[in-house]
């Protein structure tokens, strides 16, 4: 199997028809220059194609429709839950449409990892993730139900 990158053309993974064995998702600017990396170069060597989404996202945008379609098409998900993670409203819409897509498929494997964080201060929400969300219920005080799926999605992580 050829290792491309995320921008490269996708090749169907010969593993039950996935497009990508991994999705990595993760805070770009909390992870990417380190641990992220270094786990990718990890995968790639070991010939698992992973899916890393290198563009720098913009802030209070949805997220690419091309990025739920990398998720639905991956064998696992491995989040990277960091300190800054919940400030990210992309990681939160990734992590919504990971849990979602690990109930509705059984197939589908997540991993979490925690990088600086304590599972608990995720699950609780509190230190910086609630932090986080009071900075994220204020900003989206007209689509509340989206700022509860987030915090739903954690606590299931």
């Amino acid at each position: 199997m050829t290792i491309q990158s995320a921008s490269s053309s996708i090749i169907t993974s010969p593993y039950f028809g996935w497009t990508y064995d991994v999705f990595l998702s993760f805070r770009g600017e909390d992870t990417r220059q380190r641990f992220t990396d270094h786990l990718y170069a990890a995968l790639n060597r070991k010939g698992i194609f992973v899916f890393r989404d290198d563009n720098e996202l913009k802030r209070g945008k949805f997220i690419r429709p091309e990025l739920f379609k990398a998720i639905e098409e991956s064998r696992f998900s491995i989040i990277i839950f960091s300190k800054n993670y919940a400030y990210s409203t992309w990681c939160l819409d990734e992590l919504v449409k990971i849990v979602e897509d690990q109930h509705t498929s059984n197939q589908q494997m997540v991993f979490p990892i925690f990088y600086g964080v304590e599972p608990t201060v995720i699950r609780k929400q509190i230190g910086d993730f609630q932090e986080a969300f009071i900075e994220h219920e204020n900003a989206f005080r007209d689509d509340i139900e989206r700022v509860q799926k987030w915090r739903n999605a954690l606590k299931e992580e």
